[in-house]
């Protein structure tokens, strides 16, 4: 077994170090940081560069999982090409990246962009493993400290009251804070429309169609995952469930809101 030195223009990161979520120091655009647990490294960008990790330390750059036979001895590469990081994984288990992406072994790369990313491996038992990543930009430096500035509210979104309604109705279950939520179906939000709004017509198209133009007004203004080219099939219960995911975490929806299942609007 060897043990890999620092490559050129890069160095060695100590177990201390602050997490790169804070930010890295004034560094050449390109240059990556990796850190985990036990410490980690930065590369300067160069054509075909490769930054192994895994279980075995003297065998790779950065060590993650060290004690957990789960992970394995080599788990994944970061690799310069093309000015771009890519991740690969090479493991017996798949990485996690933001957004809940799994990458497997017979995966292509995937590209890094600038900034920070967080990389899980899922260990034995409920352990997780994190290994963070940042890629500096031009200018990049840590963030300020903003101790005394006006919190930044949400951007919450515009409902009239009948889409408020209908949207409290299948997102009931999320506003209750059941453990594993799933909207209601669209017949079933119909049903419920009809006992509160006896005197009107609602049926299962009615709803979806409402719900269906909400979905497509927010992805129009950036909201991700609303659309069915972005989850891919099946698409099952994902994009409404995205939806109120993003309404629940803007307070666009509250529990509060629960009133209106009682007739209190």
């Amino acid at each position: 077994m060897r043990e890999f030195p620092p490559r050129p223009g890069g160095a060695r990161l100590a177990p201390d170090h602050d997490s790169l979520a804070f930010g890295v120091p004034g560094a050449a655009a390109g240059t990556i940081f990796a850190l985990a647990i036990g410490g980690g490294i930065t590369m300067g960008p160069r054509e075909g560069r490769t930054l192994v990790f895994g279980r075995n330390r003297p065998d790779v750059h950065v060590c993650i999982g060290e004690d957990d036979r789960r992970v394995s001895r080599h788990q994944g590469e970061l690799t310069h090409h093309a000015d771009q990081w890519w991740v690969r994984s090479v493991g017996r288990i798949p990485l996690r990246l933001p957004g809940s992406r799994l990458l497997f072994p017979d995966d292509e790369p995937v590209p890094l962009a600038t900034g920070y990313t967080p990389l899980f491996v899922r260990g034995s038992g409920r352990r997780e493993h994190l290994m963070e990543l940042f890629v500096a930009g031009d200018g990049d430096r840590p963030p300020a400290a903003r101790h005394d500035e006006t919190t930044q509210a949400p951007k919450i979104w515009k409902l009239s009251a009948t889409e408020r309604l209908v949207l409290v109705v299948l997102a009931q279950r999320y506003l209750y804070h059941e453990a594993h939520p799933q909207p209601l179906t669209w017949r079933q939000a119909a049903d419920h429309l009809g006992e509160l709004r006896a005197g009107e017509s609602w049926g299962p198209k009615k709803v979806e169609h409402l719900v269906a133009a909400v979905r497509a007004r927010l992805s129009r203004q950036g909201v991700a995952g609303l659309t069915r080219e972005e989850v891919g099939e099946p698409v099952g219960n994902s994009l409404n469930h995205n939806l109120l995911r993003e309404l629940m975490e803007t307070t666009t929806l509250v529990p509060p809101d629960l009133r209106v299942l009682d007739g209190d609007e």
